[in-house]
């Protein structure tokens, strides 16, 4: 395929996935200069570039919350986590379906309550180990005996009953009942020779120790608190080793600090564009805007009495929104479309079930008459009703008498937090609702302990849903007051519940997307959950640092907290050509960019055979 681009119109051309018994073709697309010459990747060695090490430098806003797989639920941590261990399966950049990761086939038993995967023999720990089935098959046993183990997946090993690896090439899983997520396990394999000898996995990091030993195409090699990471490429990866000598993840409190330091080359790419820094970047030299329909949504939680496995609760939510008369007037007065054009200013699509349209078979959306339109007389009268009456001066009172003001957790470091936040205020003020933006640098230790009424939530959701579905089960609970749980904010219902353990176990597809939508409409109407809009993936990067790289999907993607490694891991410096990492063994489609010339395209090679969910936490941002 060969596509022409013209100067500068940033245009988006997406990623790529990719699967298939025999082969895939991939184009990978790369922007030729004309003469001029390109400001080389930032360097460590010299200021001008000339000489030194190609790195990929992405600016980050989010903390890592944990570098163990097992502790890890933040959406940069996964993504590092993505880029540093192999997967059973991974996802076919073109269309999310599954395909060979550490395993190279798999197959269940008739009754689909044994699986045996064959796991590749050209896979190497980055310290020269030969990795092996019994390595996945401690992953997995360690979360199933250990509870500390198992807080960011749990979820995937919860129905295993026995974990054996009666050969280097071979791994058995035995199910206690049907499971439809065994080709979207998307659990990291560690190495088993490094991990046994860890203590408390409650408290171990992985951050002490440089470099961290993987088998991924990247290599962490160094990490400070709200700095940086950085990584290296894993020289043995069995696909092939990235272009780029470093890679590294730059914290920015500041988004608009990132935004400046790519304007210097300071930075190669910067995701979570405000419509304002996009707008601003549109026409820069160099720079290219990629805008793609995103796999984010954007919600209003409630606090529905924060509670743990052990029957305690605790924290300090408002009882008022335990009534769902109060949750659902909230949520009638919330204008979306106003949120969607004057917020996100149209990058965004109005919210309405829990998954994003991007995944087509399992998005869900409320009929006509179930459908919370906005309607701040209908959510006044509600109130009337339910006994929440206004005051002498127009203050809403709850039924202890006292004046409903309500709290809401913001990211400091997020911009439509703070915007949505000012709407909030004007929207529930007129009912005679209080509300304070609590705007904290780290939202996670008062929303674990359950101190807060509302909150901005935000997760990516991967092609398989099964894991933000199941952190709104009982089962993600803490197991006390005092211990961590998978939960998302507490959220506990017998009929979800259900509903969650029907479609756990069901193979056909049609009826399984019929349970996740009937899943998304009971979390829709119990309130809890209140999804805003579907974001935009905003991002941009340096074109004479980066001369193509890949989107996911092909079809309008996003390169920032894929569901794989295939952005970083493609990524080829300018100046260098070529179809993509390794010598183009990823079916994918890179991102063109024309620099004021005329452009090029370069077809790479297929891949692959046979056939795979969540980018490990997909996650709270």
């Amino acid at each position: 395929m060969v596509i022409k681009v013209t100067p500068r119109p940033p245009r988006t051309r997406p990623l790529i996935r990719l699967f298939l018994a025999s082969g895939v073709a991939a184009s990978a697309l790369v922007a030729v200069p004309a003469q001029a010459a390109h400001a080389q990747p930032a360097t460590d060695d010299s200021k001008d570039g000339k000489g030194g090490k190609k790195v990929l430098t992405i600016a980050v806003s989010q903390s890592i919350d944990s570098l163990s797989p097992f502790l890890a639920q933040r959406l940069t941590s996964t993504t590092v986590h993505r880029l540093a261990y192999e997967y059973l399966t991974n996802y076919d950049p073109k269309d999310s379906r599954p395909i060979p990761g550490f395993a190279t086939a798999w197959a269940p038993s008739p009754d689909k309550l044994t699986w045996t995967y064959t796991i590749r023999t050209d896979s190497t720990w980055s310290d020269g180990r030969q990795a092996t089935a019994e390595d996945a098959a401690w992953t997995f046993n360690k979360m199933m005996t250990d509870p500390n183990a198992a807080t960011a997946n749990g979820s995937f090993t919860a129905n295993f009953k026995k974990v054996t690896a009666p050969d280097p090439r071979t791994l058995v899983i035995e199910l206690k009942k049907p499971q439809a997520t065994m080709t979207a396990l998307d659990v990291p394999i560690v190495p088993k020779h490094v991990w046994e000898k860890v203590g408390d996995f409650s408290k171990f990091n992985n951050d002490q120790s440089f470099p961290i030993v993987g088998n991924g195409p990247f290599v962490v090699t160094d990490f400070k608190v709200d700095q940086y990471l950085k990584l290296t490429p894993n020289k043995k990866f069995w696909r092939g080793a990235p272009k780029f000598d470093e890679l590294v993840l730059k914290y920015y409190k500041d988004n608009d600090a990132a935004v400046a330091a790519l304007r210097k080359g300071e930075v190669s790419f910067v995701p979570n564009l405000t419509p304002a820094q996009a707008a601003s970047l549109k026409n820069a030299e160099n720079i290219k805007v990629n805008d793609a329909p995103g796999r984010r949504f954007f919600a209003l939680a409630t606090n529905p009495g924060a509670r743990s496995k052990d029957g305690k609760t605790f924290g300090s939510g408002h009882r008022a929104l335990l009534d769902p008369a109060v949750r659902k007037a909230l949520f009638l007065s919330v204008d979306r479309r106003t949120i969607v054009d004057k917020v996100f200013q149209g990058h965004a699509v109005e919210g309405e079930g829990y998954i994003p349209p991007r995944f087509g078979s399992y998005f869900w959306k409320p009929a006509p008459t179930q459908k919370l339109t906005h309607d701040p007389a209908k959510a006044a009268q509600i109130l009337d009703q339910a006994g929440y009456k206004k005051d002498g001066t127009g203050r809403r009172t709850g039924k202890d008498g006292k004046p409903l003001d309500f709290r809401i957790l913001c990211h400091a470091t997020d911009p439509n937090d703070k915007a949505v936040g000012k709407y909030l205020q004007e929207w529930w003020g007129k009912l005679g609702i209080g509300l304070k933006v609590d705007c904290l640098d780290n939202v996670s230790d008062p929303w674990a302990k359950g101190d807060y009424d509302l909150a901005f939530d935000g997760w990516s959701v991967n092609p398989d849903p099964d894991y933000v579905l199941s952190i709104h089960t009982c089962g993600a609970l803490p197991a006390t007051p005092k211990d961590t749980g998978a939960t998302d904010n507490f959220i506990c219902d017998r009929q979800f519940d259900e509903l969650y353990a029907r479609q756990s176990v069901e193979y056909d597809a049609a009826k399984r997307a019929d349970l996740v939508k009937r899943m998304q409409s009971r979390l829709y109407d119990t309130g809890y959950m209140n999804v805003m809009v579907y974001p935009n993936a905003v991002e941009a990067y340096r074109t004479d640092q980066i001369s193509s790289i890949t989107t996911m999907p092909e079809d309008g993607g996003n390169l920032w907290g894929q569901d794989g490694y295939w952005s970083w891991w493609s990524a080829v410096p300018a100046g260098e050509g070529g179809t993509g990492a390794g010598g183009g063994s990823s079916s994918s489609a890179g991102v063109v960019v024309g620099i004021g010339a005329a452009v090029v395209a370069a077809v790479a090679a297929g891949l692959f055979l046979m056939l795979r969910r969540r980018s490990t936490a997909d996650d709270r941002e």
